[in-house]
């Protein structure tokens, strides 16, 4: 090949070579960074322990039957006034956006097929424990529950009642009940509490449905003044309350865990009964 040949085909790769090789200053000035969008901060998810949320069950224990509270009316009532008979207890509060709409509705899903009598075997019992609740309000939560009720159902057989934050407080703490104010809400859990009719907690049902067999049953031991422990305590371990979403989730961790204890059981046993049947082939 001629020394012109190879000159005309090396001159553009060192043209290309010489632009690669420039120095920063004789390229194009690169656009400055875009910076990135801040992101948008939302409302801080609340924290709470164990010991500010949740239920510590004090079966046995009795509630404070003096504790003044206010009526649908707004007129003064004891809790000796009211409980005569055996009570389903709620807790809950008026204006609240979350779990005790769901759990009301429960309550009124399973006294339309519980065979109980309302009124003669139990009856039920709805304080608030948020002090700004009225008597008002709950009046207008009376009227909207009852009119949800399907069977014939004595008005006076379930109550909605209010009170001074401090009062209502002292009945959540006699039966384990613990919340927490986050701003305008609170954070607490779900669960119908039984009370005798001398005001002895007898047993405790978690979540937002309730069976009417349970419920029956529940309700004839306080008839009889029979503290239970829970039986159903499954949602209580497997559910916990996001305080964020306003609901129960699925608590992964805890199931896993169970999951992973049943599995090393099984593997054991399974274990000890080859064990035993190679023995006999052993002493053969």
């Amino acid at each position: 090949m001629k020394l012109r040949q190879i000159h005309s085909i090396l001159s553009p790769l060192a043209f290309a070579a010489a632009l690669l090789c420039a120095p920063a200053q004789a390229q194009a000035p690169k656009p400055p960074p875009v910076p990135a969008p801040r992101p948008v901060e939302g409302p801080a998810t609340p924290s709470f322990t164990p010991q500010e949320v949740g239920i510590d069950e004090k079966l046995g224990a009795t509630v404070p039957l003096d504790l003044v509270l206010n009526g649908e009316d707004g007129q003064p009532v004891t809790l000796r006034q009211l409980i005569d008979k055996p009570t389903i207890l709620t807790l809950n509060y008026f204006r609240c956006a979350g779990i005790c709409t769901p759990q009301l509705n429960g309550v009124v899903e399973v006294l339309n097929r519980t065979q109980a009598e309302p009124g003669k075997d139990f009856q039920v019992i709805t304080v608030s424990f948020d002090g700004r609740d009225t008597p008002e309000m709950a009046a207008q939560k009376r009227t909207n529950y009852l009119g949800e009720l399907t069977r014939p159902f004595p008005p006076a057989a379930w109550r909605f009642l209010t009170g001074p934050a401090a009062t209502t407080h002292a009945l959540a703490d006699a039966v384990g009940f613990k919340y927490k104010q986050v701003g305008e809400d609170f954070v607490h859990a779900a669960a119908i509490i039984f009370l005798s009719p001398q005001g002895k907690v007898t047993r405790y049902m978690y979540g937002v449905t309730y069976l009417p067999a349970d419920l029956q049953l529940a309700a004839q031991e306080a008839a009889r003044g029979e503290a239970q422990p829970t039986i159903n305590k499954f949602l209580k371990f497997c559910f916990s309350y996001d305080p964020a979403g306003r609901k129960y989730v699925l608590n992964t961790t805890s199931i896993g865990a169970t999951v992973i204890i049943l599995a090393a059981l099984i593997f054991v046993v399974a274990l000890i009964r080859r064990g035993r049947k190679t023995k006999p082939e052993e002493t053969e």
